[in-house]
């Protein structure tokens, strides 16, 4: 008689130290677990870090602070410390400190990485810390996520809240990822971004994704991609010790979302997720949960990969949505007869998109459709 394989113990722990395998967890959980993979990575890369999280709960992050708390024991192990705000403001300015580590003399690590985290409304109490923060910059072996909870159905809220026009007034770009298995690999592009363009980087965390539940994908196996095409300017891009407020704000203009988007096309934050090559009849342009919504239209539709090809239609991700990464977009747009752009609400992708296609030959441009058709 064959015996049935013994099956392997499972603890509750595993969502955040169980490594090469899937895990089971929620969205709250998958961003705890977020700090303890750079923390990983970074030590396996050989290199002095230690971690900071810091914020002020409110929905859809209203449970996040308890779960660092439960996950506290683990955290401590990993080098990463979590210090709830008494606001939101206090809390971004204590995660503008640890980009600082490297310009004092007697730094215990080479670099701290930083989450901050608020609803809404904190995002927009605290643009001037974080304004102010993102103007300094990040330290090459820090990095900031800011994770901006945005309750876009108002559930638990006074505002139908979207933060990224908010997150685009202090220059910060903006990744919205499109489910939880994003959580993770687009936050640990997101501290690399940070680290390598100097920027703090905002992160949306929209109520349905934060409070569902998924079976994702875990461990090493991620790469980053050094832009190629990419020159640093003479002193870098990261923090530096003097004080020049036309000079920072120059940099960042300039300089640092330039690099942002040269990191963006490496890595390929934006791409075609659905479709073949060639010239499609629709190409499908979406970010965030409103991917995962186009997806499942087509699914609905019985629409899979292949007849996606036959028919015409491609499906493209936007991963960092502002500053849009123009190469990327621009070349799938132009191999379509039509742009259907679908953004939950007010529409941002759509306007960058169409400044980009304006100057192109009329055979090349296709018609947009957005919040309004053509």
């Amino acid at each position: 008689m064959a015996t049935k394989p013994a099956l392997r113990p499972v603890f509750l722990d595993d969502k955040y130290l169980a490594t090469g395998e899937r895990v089971y967890l929620t969205g709250s959980q998958a961003l705890v677990r977020l700090p303890l993979e750079q923390a990983r990575r970074d030590a396996a890369a050989g290199l002095n870090t230690a971690g900071f999280i810091s914020g002020y709960r409110g929905s859809p992050l209203g449970i996040y602070d308890t779960a660092l708390w439960a996950a506290e024991p683990i955290l401590r192990e990993h080098r990463i410390h979590f210090e709830p705000g008494v606001n939101e403001d206090l809390a971004a300015a204590a995660v503008w400190g640890t980009q600082q580590v490297p310009l004092l003399s007697e730094a215990r690590y080479d670099g701290v990485f930083a989450l901050w985290y608020g609803k809404g409304p904190g995002v927009d109490r605290s643009a001037d810390v974080l304004k102010h923060g993102n103007y300094a910059g990040t330290s090459p072996l820090g990095g900031v996520l800011a994770l901006c909870g945005d309750d876009h159905a108002a559930r638990s809220s006074t505002t139908a809240h979207q933060s990224d026009q908010a997150l685009i007034h202090c220059g910060m770009p903006v990744l919205n990822p499109a489910d939880i298995q994003d959580y993770i690999d687009l936050g640990l592009i997101g501290f690399a971004l940070s680290r390598f363009a100097g920027v703090w980087a905002g992160f949306k965390c929209v109520t349905e994704i934060v409070d569902g539940s998924a079976s994702i994908r875990v461990g090493a196996g991620r790469t980053v991609v050094l832009p190629e095409d990419y020159e640093f300017p003479p002193g870098g891009l990261s923090i530096r010790r003097e004080f020049a407020a036309l000079a920072q704000e120059a940099r960042l203009y300039e300089e640092r979302l330039i690099a942002a988007q040269a990191f963006a096309r490496a890595n390929a934050i934006d791409r075609q997720v659905i479709g073949g090559g060639g010239r499609k009849r629709l190409g499908i342009v979406a970010s965030g949960k409103s991917l995962g919504d186009a997806g499942e239209a087509l699914a609905r539709l019985g629409i899979d990969e292949a007849r996606a090809a036959e028919l015409g239609i491609a499906l493209f991700k936007v991963g960092m949505v502002w500053p849009l990464e123009p190469q990327r977009i621009a070349a799938f747009a132009a191999g379509c007869d039509e742009v259907l752009l679908i953004e939950e609400k007010r529409p941002l992708i759509e306007e960058q998109l169409a400044h980009l296609l304006y100057n192109l030959p009329a055979e090349r441009r296709p018609r947009l459709s957005g919040k309004r058709d053509p």
